[in-house]
């Protein structure tokens, strides 16, 4: 059955393993979908990401809605039929309905959202969770709805030095999910805010659950140094949501006087711009950018990270860095929701001492090194095996890489002939809201989970799938 992954979009994950059950044939034309509330609750979620991802499976033609009856299977569409995906152990293991087919798995897994093993600080972790447990520290009781506050003065010293943000421990809501802290967002402003800008191709997260609660998404074009400014200028929003230090997913990078401009332009517009800062920690070409946030004294930017690319998926923190004109608005929420703790108090300590005692920021250290060697590999392999065929239209930062491929076959197309030879690829195109044209073949390959002597021959394998 379904795992669902704490760094990528639940919606994505659902939609993802049901379209791949239709395709396969273990989803058969006329068969019944769970009910939303129903396939929520099984997979202890909310229903948020559970229709996102019904609707987007009903857009494509591969499931209807029937009236009072539910979600019901279609014929299969002929643009799906030359696909051909098969199952491997990994969906079958990770899907909602048992495959059928179950031949060998990924050989090389560039997937963009793991981690090394081994790159792990296991046994410092180990020692603190020891002690944590151990030392009478750990309340088994309810904690603080905003998340611990030792952990919350350990964020803000860090923030202050690894991104340049400026904030108070009273700023700052921990959660365990960033849909959480998106569905908040969404309430706090909802009342005063009713569009939402967003980069496109871009994080797709954070516009489902703002459409969830009635904003409209405003998919704006990117430069190249990030979203496009006149189209947000020519727009009435006051609300934008940008991956300013590694654009999602092309990797780009917003200029310094894009910056400003963004800055000035939610200033000017009494709103907001929401920096999601995800893996900004990890810069190989250049000295890091400081954030939007930490640019200027009182900017009107909320601030969003994590520990799932810092550490691993697994350690379950995110957190949301508010303005302060916001945070009355948010206590008033919190209350009217009765809200308890947000994540794993027991994470939330040991996260708190492994700060303390210097780990993170010794594994950060650690970690930049292993991870710029793995990217200077990859680009490396590319431009051996690939050099002719793509060109790298984002690198420099971050956990994958994106490349263009000269090609007339699409995204889509390429990712299967590699999956057929055991490579794990993503269509970056996937995450365009819409597109008014063809677009030409866009891969992200990611390198943090794959091993070291891996990625050589894993692309020059992808380079004979290509061939």
């Amino acid at each position: 059955m379904l795992t669902l992954h704490p760094n990528v979009p639940h919606y994505r994950q659902i939609y993802e393993n049901i379209k791949n059950d239709i395709i396969n044939g273990n989803l058969h034309a006329n068969v019944k979908l769970p009910s939303i509330r129903s396939l929520a609750a099984h997979l202890n979620i909310s229903t948020t990401p559970v229709e996102a991802a019904y609707q987007q499976l009903a857009a494509e033609g591969l499931i209807e809605s029937r009236a009072r009856k539910g979600f019901f299977v279609n014929e299969l569409p002929p643009e799906y039929l030359r696909l051909g995906i098969r199952s491997s152990p990994e969906h079958e293991s990770n899907s909602l309905f048992p495959a059928r087919d179950t031949p060998g798995g990924y050989l090389y897994d560039f997937h963009i959202s793991t981690i090394e093993k081994e790159a792990f600080p296991l046994s410092s972790w180990k020692k603190i969770t020891n002690d944590v447990v151990s030392d009478g520290r750990l309340n088994l009781n309810y904690g603080e709805p905003q998340g611990e506050l030792g952990l919350r003065i350990q964020l803000v010293h860090y923030l202050r030095n690894f991104r340049g943000v400026h904030c108070r421990p009273e700023q700052i809501i921990i959660a365990g999910d960033q849909a959480y802290l998106m569905f908040l967002l969404s309430m706090l402003l909802k009342e005063k805010y009713s569009d939402l800008a967003i980069e496109n191709p871009g994080y797709q997260l954070i516009p489902a659950v703002f459409r969830k609660s009635g904003f409209s998404i405003l998919p704006m074009p990117l430069d190249e140094d990030g979203i496009n400014i006149h189209s947000i200028l020519k727009c009435e929003c006051k609300l934008a949501a940008v991956t300013p230090s590694h654009q999602f997913p092309t990797g780009k990078l917003m200029s310094l006087e894009k910056r400003h401009s963004l800055l000035n332009w939610a200033r000017n517009r009494n709103g907001y711009i929401i920096e999601d800062d995800y893996d900004s920690e990890f810069q190989y070409d250049n000295k890091p950018l400081p954030s939007l946030q930490g640019l200027s004294e009182n900017t009107n930017v909320i601030y969003l990270g994590g520990f799932s690319q810092i550490l691993a998926p697994a350690i379950g923190i995110h957190y949301m860095v508010l303005p302060y004109d916001l945070l009355e608005d948010y206590h008033r929420l919190r209350i009217e929701l009765m809200l308890e703790h947000p994540a794993s108090r027991l994470s939330q300590f040991i996260l708190q001492s492994f700060m303390e005692q210097g780990y993170l920021a010794k594994h950060i250290r650690r970690a930049r090194k292993l991870y710029k060697e793995k990217h200077e590999r990859l680009v490396a392999a590319l431009e051996t095996h690939l050099g002719g065929k793509v060109s790298i239209t984002g690198r420099g930062a971050g956990f994958h890489i994106t490349i263009s491929v000269d090609d007339s076959r699409t995204s889509g197309e390429l990712c299967l002939l590699a999956k057929n030879k055991g490579i794990r690829i993503i269509d970056a195109n996937a995450f365009y809201v819409k597109a008014s044209e063809p677009l030409p073949p866009s891969i992200m390959i990611g390198f943090a989970g794959i091993l070291l002597d891996q990625i050589e021959p894993g692309i020059k394998k992808l380079a004979e799938a290509w061939s």
